[in-house]
Parts: C-alpha cells; sequence; structure tokens
C-alpha cells in the first residue's frame, strides 16, 4: 500500500509524460518564433498597379542585400514597377526584373535601408515530408502574418495561370490565404524552402509553394538573360491516347502528342515533321503529352539537335530537330 505521501509507480510515468509533452510544445514553439524572428522581418509587402488604383496585392522575400525580392508572377500582374512595403522604411518603388509565369516567379529590385533583413534560400531536396514548415505573408495586408503546419507532399505539378506545369512543388497544411502569395515557406533551419503559390479554395489545409530549388534556377535565368529561356518545336502539341497495342508495340506510353500545327520556317517545319504526326519520344525519353514535351524543351536543348521519334502513316521514324528559343 502506499501512503498519501508515496507518489505510485503510475503516477510518476504520469508526469515523466505530461514533463515530455511539455518540453516537445515548447521545442515546437521556439522554433516557430525562431523563424519569425529572424526571416518574418524579410517578408515584405508586394503591390502593383499606380498609388490609388487597384493592382495586385501579395508578398515579397528579400533574398539578398542589393534589394532583389522574389514574389509570385500572379502579384506583378504584368507591371513594370511595384510598391514594396518594408517592416521599418515604409513603402520604396521596386523595378521589375524577370517575371516568368511559367513557374509563377518574379524578380524585383528596390532600395534597401542599411542593415535590412534579408533571408536566404535553401535546398528545398532536404526536406521531407512530416518536416516543420513555417508560412510568413501579410494576408489581406495585415503584415508579417506565421502560420505553421508540415510539409503534406512533395515533387507534386501545379498547373499556373499561364497553363504551364509547374514541377516540384510542395504541398503543406500551412495556412494560406490572399495576400500570403509571394511569401515566404520556411524550414525549421530558418531557410527559405518555397515561395507560396497557391491555396485551394474550400480545400481546408491543402496549400502549395513553388520549391526553392526552382526559384534558384529561375533567378540564374533572370540574372544572366532577364528571362528563362526555354526551347520548342514550332508545333502545336495536343495530347492523344494510343492504342493499346500500338503503345507496346512502339514501347511508348497511354499517350502521345499529335501534332496539329506546323510552324512554316520552325524548326519542326525545316526538319520536314507534318501535321498529324504522332510525336512518342524526345532524345528516347518517352513523351506522355504536352505537358511532358514542355518539360523536356529546356534551355540546354536550344541550338543543338534533337532526336524525335514519330509514327506517321503506321510507321516509326525518326527526324533530327534543332530546337529554337521560344520568343
Amino acid at each position: 500500500m502506499f501512503d498519501d505521501h508515496t507518489p505510485s509507480p503510475n503516477s510518476a510515468e504520469d508526469s515523466a509524460t505530461e514533463l515530455n509533452q511539455d518540453a516537445l510544445i515548447d521545442a515546437y514553439s521556439h522554433a516557430v518564433a525562431t523563424v519569425a524572428d529572424n526571416v518574418g522581418p524579410a517578408v515584405v509587402r508586394v503591390q502593383s498597379g499606380a498609388p490609388g488604383r487597384r493592382g495586385g496585392l501579395g508578398s515579397g522575400v528579400v533574398i539578398a542585400g542589393d534589394g532583389l525580392v522574389l514574389t509570385n508572377s500572379h502579384v506583378v500582374g504584368g507591371a513594370r514597377r511595384m510598391r514594396i512595403g518594408l517592416a521599418e522604411a515604409g513603402d520604396r518603388e521596386a523595378e521589375l526584373l524577370g517575371d516568368d509565369p511559367a513557374t509563377d516567379l518574379a524578380l524585383l529590385r528596390v532600395e534597401l535601408p542599411r542593415g535590412a533583413a534579408t533571408a536566404t534560400l535553401g535546398d528545398s531536396k532536404m526536406l521531407k515530408r512530416g518536416h516543420l514548415v513555417v508560412g510568413i505573408g501579410n494576408p489581406l495586408g495585415f503584415e508579417s502574418t506565421i502560420t505553421a503546419g508540415i510539409v503534406s507532399a512533395l515533387g507534386r505539378s501545379l498547373r499556373s495561370q499561364s497553363g504551364h506545369l509547374i514541377d516540384d512543388v510542395i504541398q503543406t497544411d500551412a495556412a494560406l490565404n490572399p495576400g500570403n502569395s509571394g511569401g515566404a515557406l520556411v524550414a525549421a533551419s530558418g531557410q527559405v524552402v518555397g515561395i507560396n503559390t497557391a491555396m485551394i479554395a474550400g480545400a481546408q489545409g491543402l496549400a502549395f509553394a513553388v520549391s526553392s530549388n526552382t526559384a534558384r534556377f529561375v533567378i540564374g535565368e533572370f540574372i544572366a538573360h532577364g528571362r528563362v529561356r526555354r526551347a520548342h518545336l514550332g508545333i502545336a502539341a495536343q495530347t492523344v491516347p494510343l492504342p493499346r497495342r500500338v503503345a507496346l508495340a512502339v514501347h511508348s506510353g497511354a499517350n502521345a502528342v499529335r501534332i496539329g500545327e506546323v510552324q512554316a520556317g520552325g524548326a519542326a517545319d525545316l526538319a520536314g515533321l507534318r501535321v498529324g504526326d504522332i510525336l512518342i519520344a524526345l532524345d528516347d525519353v518517352v513523351v506522355g503529352g504536352a505537358d511532358d514535351l514542355l518539360r523536356l524543351l529546356g534551355a540546354d536543348r536550344i541550338g543543338r539537335p534533337v532526336e524525335v521519334s514519330l509514327l506517321r502513316d503506321g510507321r516509326l521514324v525518326t527526324r533530327k530537330v534543332t530546337a529554337q528559343e521560344r520568343p
């Protein structure tokens, strides 16, 4: 029997469990608060359109001391100049350095005050499902709002407002609201691993961010060329299903690309491709649809011959096409 002053083994275990839970809660709170303190000041308000006129309103992340600000293309909305709201320095005018609707990213430059906070782009490939992430933005104009959650999934594809598929998208349950677009998705390490881009209306806990590794590539293209360069073949591509026996015979997938139009004087025209040809592979990589073709035609293929495998009149033929830069 235990007297009134001797704790039972069960009560001691319960106390230890409560202490462990308190420690975990404290560690979680500390991680979120640290990210908020360190990265929050580097997240700014971005407003496109002339002062006093309705325009895009969202967030951006200062990623360099010389005033580089990363945001969403749909926040910029085609404007050449924006207003940036800095936490301690008021509004300043920013210029557009690059805009890529295909990845929903844009790069701005603004004059920063001395000692302004900046954020660091991390390696999004280090993320795993279940990792803690913190969203920082300006939802509905409320500056430096913090939400927290976990990485729900990795490697998603999301269609941008321009119609292109954005690859390597991060899915998270960190809440997003209008105005959060362009804000930072931050890992517990304090590094930015994504740029918040979209939420699914009516779907609670379903939000998406363009990965920091995609952002690194896009920023490099902006700085080097002022745009993201992509190759194209000069065709209108339509995704079509292949009969199963045909797909098996040519070692293709269930779908391929039908050439619906050939641009006069374009790469495909010069190589002899025709309307009605079914494109099934590019440099021996199976093309399962128009989105696959867009993904395969990166800047590295501009100006160099690529081998396309085609079905024409029931026969498999190959042609060399020298891809051109997309206008």
